[in-house]
């Protein structure tokens, strides 16, 4: 009898949108590999719109939604999840409390997608960044891309502050408002010079797909979801 998948347990809700983005990717991805519905992985997913802002956290302005991620980690073990992913970028400077929280595994979105980036566009030296301001503040593509000697472009204050009104405009869902935004702050960063754009907020897929940019687009929860797939299956 073949092994079931791993039970892939997720800490969504950052936002509820995203989050069922994620769950349609994971769909499409496991879907390939499936040759009946029974073949499917499962997914047990916490969405839990109610943690704390991670932007005002990573600014020292609002509450840690650390102690909440670790007990959503604690509850999805409990009910059952054999490995955990997180689709949002910026509660990864707080992944640390998911990683202490359970002995499960648990997939980087952050170091998933620049891997990807590494493996798929190995020619390009300037990656362009769209994330949040938590993310930003945090440093958490930047870090990880220098680590890989490669230079993130990312944008000046005020196209920052144009991208965060959009993605605020994505999950209060004026989509066409927000992908104006999104576009816009695209834009300017391959004027700078990026090479390739890292989707790096959960917002950003929902409105903007690669056929939208000059450059290749990296959609981080689309990776997340594929490499969470290949994980449950054992193939990771």
């Amino acid at each position: 009898m073949t092994a079931l998948p791993l039970t892939i347990g997720v800490l969504g809700g950052m936002g509820p949108a995203a989050t069922i983005d994620f769950m349609a990717k994971v769909l499409r991805h496991s879907q390939a590999g499936a040759a009946r519905e029974q073949d499917n992985v499962r997914l047990i997913v916490d969405s839990n719109p109610s943690l704390p802002d991670r932007n005002a956290a990573v600014a020292r302005t609002g509450p840690s939604p650390a102690p909440g991620l670790a007990a959503m980690a604690r509850g999805l073990e409990a009910a059952g999840a054999q490995v955990l992913v997180m689709p949002c970028n910026a509660a990864h400077a707080f992944a640390d409390a998911v990683k202490d929280a359970t002995p499960l595994p648990f997939l980087h979105l952050v170091e998933e997608t620049v891997a990807a980036v590494t493996r798929d566009h190995g020619q390009a030296r300037r990656i362009g960044v769209l994330a949040v301001n938590g993310a930003a503040e945090a440093r958490l593509y930047e870090r990880a891309l220098e680590a890989r000697e490669l230079q993130p472009v990312i944008p000046d204050q005020a196209t920052r502050a144009a991208f965060m009104e959009a993605v605020w405009q994505i999950k209060a869902g004026d989509l066409a408002r927000g992908r104006e935004g999104v576009l816009g702050a695209a834009m300017r960063l391959i004027e700078q010079g990026a090479e390739v754009i890292i989707a790096g907020c959960t917002e950003v897929p929902l409105v903007v797909g690669p056929k939208d940019l000059p450059v290749p687009l990296v959609d981080s929860t689309d990776i997340l979801a594929q490499r969470a797939v290949e994980f449950a299956r054992g193939a990771a």
